[in-house]
């Protein structure tokens, strides 16, 4: 039976950072961002709320090119491509799911990710408000893994999710085996295992080998 690896993003993916912290970075608006960032960390703000102020707050300036600057700039981690491939290489698949824009996850599948979920936003440039629906949740993380099951194949008992933090534990209590990747303390207690460092591969390997 194959698996599902199933990863987020920031925090995880994305070392120290955040897809809404990289883009601001570009409109050097790192101080206003940082304070959306704690309140939707301390929970003042909901994924909706967060999302239409972060739109708000780029709406005059975002481009597609200042999205791809983000992207490039951005502190991966090392060795993302190279699990990718060794996840198909094995007849397994892989695919990100986050709650940051889609126009930005989905930059992903061209490194090798068989699907990339986030939340939909207006298009660039910026012509509309948020949509509350399309906001991705903890809850949405288990739905869209869930669909993505049946569309493999798979049961949630085949899955494994790396992640990082509150917006993974109900994917994380749902699924067979979890990697907790830099991880804060909503998700370390829960994970099959727990890794600390900046390379993928290392943080794969402990699924490997069970150690």
């Amino acid at each position: 039976m194959g698996k599902l690896h199933l990863f987020d993003m920031d925090g995880t993916l994305l070392q120290g950072s955040a897809a809404a912290i990289e883009i601001s970075r570009q409109l050097g608006l790192d101080r206003e961002i940082a304070e959306l960032e704690r309140g939707f960390a301390a929970g003042e703000l909901t994924p909706p709320q967060f999302a239409q102020r972060a739109c708000d707050l780029w709406a005059a300036e975002l481009t597609e090119l200042m999205v791809a600057a983000a992207f490039d700039g951005a502190p991966w981690l090392t060795g993302i491509r190279e699990v990718w491939a060794d996840i198909r290489a094995r007849g397994e698949r892989c695919a990100v799911i986050s709650l940051s824009p889609g126009f930005f996850v989905e930059r992903l599948l061209a490194w090798g990710a068989d699907a990339a979920h986030g939340s939909r936003w207006p298009a660039l440039p910026f012509r509309e408000a948020v949509e509350p629906a399309g906001i991705l949740s903890s809850a949405a993380k288990v739905h869209i893994a869930d669909e993505l099951c049946v569309q493999y194949g798979l049961t949630r008992a085949d899955c494994v999710a790396y992640g990082d933090s509150m917006s993974d534990t109900e994917l994380f209590a749902a699924v067979g085996q979890s990697v907790a990747v830099n991880a804060d303390h909503h998700v370390s207690g829960l994970a099959s295992y727990v890794y600390a460092g900046g390379d993928l591969r290392e943080a794969y390997e402990l699924l490997r080998t069970g150690r």
